[in-house]
């Protein structure tokens, strides 16, 4: 279903303290509709005060969190604007997945069909009448997200959306999040689960420390701060190390009988081997992963404090 309101979300040098800590410190970015954004940050960088904001829940100490220009208390109908899981834990234990969507329906001035139809999207349906408090923490992850969708909103806002699910929920998850953004929304999600990040977000917006590290494409600030290298195996080791080595080529052994290539291509390395009849049984180009980029850039932030 399209959604009621796409928005763009912004922080406009959004600050918040408390007392003598800042939780957040001058963060200026933009969430925009269409695809999937990565919040990332280490533990205690202001993710989840910043979402909080976002959300009037909290009260920013200066500047201002926006959906689509206007703060989420100025904006008509807000639930049908913005959805948003933070705590999938926060539900009656003794209310019924059904009835818990229907408050929040009536609450947001939504027709109770939603209801049916949000528990449907997530994969409940047939846990509709079952009480909540039995639920698995993977099956209240899928009630969380059902209580953001069912407002049909143009944004939507998820807190470490993929605790407590088994591998299936998680693919399911993120196919979700991408669909959701295929649609049109404006998606934006935290995780401490790197290798699923790198799977489902297309931008990253990355603090630390309350300040904005980086705002760009995925791809683009795994590229920025990692490096690229050959990986190749062959019968003849030695022989391939002296041929690199004369080409002016490092290379080393990365203890599992593989040699490791920087500063070079697959084409470099298999002109090498070709040109001294070696033979391979590999060669592969290897980009560290975001997890090694993301942990590069915190890693830098903290020798430096």
């Amino acid at each position: 279903m399209p959604p009621s309101s796409p928005a763009v979300l912004q922080a406009h040098a959004l600050t918040k303290r408390y007392r003598r800590a800042v939780a957040v410190d001058g963060l200026t970015f933009e969430v925009r509709p269409g695809r999937v954004t990565g919040f990332l940050g280490p533990n205690g960088a202001g993710k989840s005060t910043t979402l909080r904001m976002f959300l009037g829940l909290d009260r920013p100490t200066s500047g201002a969190a926006t959906v689509g220009g206007l703060r989420l208390a100025e904006t008509p109908h807000p639930a049908q604007v913005v959805g948003a899981m933070l705590d999938a834990r926060a539900l009656h234990p003794r209310r019924t997945a059904r009835d818990h969507l229907a408050a929040v329906a009536a609450a947001g001035g939504m027709p109770r069909g939603r209801v049916a139809e949000a528990l449907a999207r997530v994969g409940l349906a047939e846990a509709a009448h079952r009480p909540a408090g039995e639920f698995s923490l993977g099956m209240k992850q899928r009630l969380g997200i059902a209580t953001a969708l069912i407002g049909d909103p143009g944004v939507v806002i998820f807190d470490e959306p993929l605790n407590g699910l088994d591998p299936e929920g998680i693919r399911w998850a993120r196919t979700l999040m991408r669909d959701l953004a295929a649609e049109g929304r404006t998606v934006l999600f935290s995780s401490h689960l790197m290798g699923e990040m790198e799977l489902t977000a297309d931008h990253l917006v990355v603090i630390h420390r309350g300040h904005l590290l980086a705002d760009q494409p995925l791809a683009e600030f795994i590229a920025d701060r990692t490096t690229e290298h050959v990986r190749t195996r062959t019968p003849d080791r030695a022989r391939l190390h002296v041929a690199l080595s004369r080409a002016g080529l490092h290379a080393r052994d990365d203890g599992t009988g593989a040699l490791v290539v920087t500063g070079a291509t697959t084409d470099d390395v298999g002109h090498v081997a070709a040109t001294a009849s070696v033979e391979l049984s590999e060669l592969t180009a290897v980009r560290d992963s975001l997890e090694d980029a993301f942990l590069a850039m915190t890693s830098t932030r903290k020798d430096a404090a």
